[in-house]
């Protein structure tokens, strides 16, 4: 029996479908809610830049934190975010505008294509953010009990996640583990822009003092954001890449892997983590 395709509402960070579920060999059919995914043209002043894959929401976040994590904008630079639908219809646009005067980094004309997976990597994108980031400072220290509370305080928080479970989360903490941004989308990385781009357009860069906690693994490009925005202290429930954990030891970043009940890895910076 062919099921009916996801109601197409456009913009909603959730779509309804009808499904089957097999459970325990007892067959039902009923409603259920998906995570939407669609995709997000990122503007500057009209021009394209980038289109990726996302959860629909805090668009303008998005569209901020890509281009300051990709070394194309300062946010000093920016004037305004004007958000829309495409004129397809499918999908949406950010445009970020510039002050009068200010230009964006040379050489930003990639054509860029990111995915909701994998986002946008490669040898480019690693010599821009090690020309763009210094190395971030000392501190702040967190004890291992703050650090294995942080994955329930985020949880706890997601309420997308709930009634989908399809979404990853980046959230923002201070050193005693009280969030203070959350952003949930289908790729890791674009939940980290719009955290990191909720700062950006708060005036709250760069962050020091902050730990990161993104679901899932954490690879060079979540590094790469959070060492664009001087987060010092970077955690992950899964596994770290191993340019993701060369990029943290070289820039003086803390990097917690296998954040799970009872214990986490600590691949770099463990002078930041109060007790071992």
């Amino acid at each position: 029996m062919a099921l009916p395709e996801a109601e197409r509402i456009g913009g909603l960070p959730s779509e309804r479908a009808r499904v089957v579920r097999l459970r325990q060999g007892h067959v039902s059919e009923g409603p259920d809610v998906l995570a939407a995914e669609e995709p997000l043209e990122i503007r500057l002043n009209g021009e394209q830049v980038a289109v990726t894959m996302r959860t629909p929401g805090h668009d303008s976040e998005l569209a901020v934190g890509f281009l300051f994590g990709e070394a194309i904008l300062r946010p000093e630079d920016i004037a305004n975010v004007a958000e829309c639908r495409s004129d397809e219809g499918d999908g949406g646009v950010a445009d970020v505008g510039l002050r009068p005067g200010a230009e964006p980094a040379a050489g930003w004309q990639r054509n860029f294509y990111a995915t909701s997976s994998c986002g946008i990597c490669g040898k480019a994108s690693i010599e821009a953010v090690r020309q763009a980031a210094e190395p971030v400072a000392d501190g702040p220290v967190v004890t291992s009990e703050t650090i294995l509370g942080l994955p329930d305080a985020l949880r706890e928080a997601q309420r997308v996640f709930e009634r989908t479970g399809g979404l990853h989360a980046a959230g923002l903490f201070d050193p005693d583990g009280r969030l203070v941004t959350l952003r949930e989308d289908v790729g890791r990385h674009n939940a980290v822009d719009k955290v990191v781009g909720r700062a950006a357009l708060d005036g709250r860069l760069p962050l020091g003092g902050h730990v990161l906690l993104v679901s899932g693994r954490a690879s060079f490009e979540i590094m790469q954001k959070a060492l664009m925005a001087q987060v010092p202290f970077v955690a992950a429930v899964s596994a770290p890449s191993s340019l993701a954990v060369r990029l943290a030891r070289e820039s003086n970043m803390t990097l917690v892997g296998f954040l799970r009940a009872g214990g986490f890895n600590v691949y770099a910076g463990r002078e930041r983590v109060a007790g071992i």
